[in-house]
């Protein structure tokens, strides 16, 4: 049966996700000084990154419309499943999911799942390729679902950044108590809960100890990663992700591991020098 699986811009796509026929995006947009800058091909990371840094507002995003995702699924895939930025940081789940209702009444019924990623970035991405995979198994369209959300379960995302400032004015960290004191160059190293929250793992002072620290923690809480890919996405630091995915590997085995760049979502919350991992 032919398929097609919609992932909103937060989740960013692989070179070879992005030459199959497969995936589609659902963008989202963000706005900087009045300026709307939508999260697609056209998106330009360090234009955006030299705005954001010049700008004395904090950026903020929209999600794709209802309408938006109904277009998606009127395609000719008999079955077609989204994967949203989790539903607890977007309105972009429930968008997804009204779209699945405004088909019905459009068209009539069709096999179409919205999977909250109850994470965010790449998180997103090795949900489509999971989605994939089962396809590729000739899954019936119900074991597909029920597979999918048992790996969400036991996906772990992880990142430091360079800053939380864009999180916070956002309104993305709430119930986070900590106080990060800048000027002691604290790092918070943050990770999400199974509802798909921002929480506190801990903090380090210094970046490379933050990164440390967080390896730590994903090395502690890595059940049979020799079956999991690892998958890394940074904002702008190639180089610290290489790193990061040195220090993972030479410590665990797992079954692959990838290296993205952010694309427009994850730019703007991950901001300058982020780094975001997920297994």
């Amino acid at each position: 049966m032919s398929y097609k699986i919609v992932v909103d811009s937060c989740g960013e796509l692989t070179e070879e996700m992005k030459k199959s026929s497969v995936f589609e995006t659902a963008s989202l947009s963000m706005e900087v000084d009045g300026t709307v800058i939508v999260d697609d091909e056209t998106f330009n990371q360090a234009d955006f990154l030299k705005r954001v840094a010049a700008s004395p507002q904090c950026p903020k995003s929209s999600c794709p419309s209802p309408k938006d995702y109904m277009e998606r699924y009127h395609c000719d895939a008999e079955r077609v499943y989204a994967v949203t930025l989790s539903a607890e940081l977007s309105g972009s789940y429930n968008s997804a999911e009204l779209g699945k209702k405004l088909y019905a009444e459009e068209y009539g019924e069709k096999d179409i799942y919205v999977f909250n990623s109850r994470s965010a970035s790449i998180g997103e991405t090795l949900i489509a390729m999971k989605i994939q995979e089962c396809e590729e198994l000739n899954m019936s369209f119900g074991e597909v679902i029920d597979t999918v959300e048992e790996y969400i379960a036991g996906q772990h995302t992880y990142f430091v950044l360079e800053t939380l400032d864009t999180l916070r004015k956002n309104g993305r960290l709430t119930g986070i108590k900590a106080v990060v004191a800048s000027a002691l160059n604290i790092k918070p190293v943050m990770g999400a809960k199974p509802e798909g929250v921002i929480c506190q793992l801990g903090q380090a002072r210094g970046m490379k100890k933050a990164l440390a620290k967080m390896a730590d923690h994903i090395v502690e809480d890595a059940e049979n990663p020799q079956e999991k890919i690892l998958a890394i996405s940074h904002c702008n630091c190639p180089q610290r992700a290489k790193e990061v995915q040195e220090m993972l590997v030479s410590r665990m085995k797992v079954k692959s591991s990838f290296i993205v760049d952010t694309a427009g979502i994850s730019t703007m919350y991950a901001s300058d020098g982020g780094i975001i991992v997920v297994i």
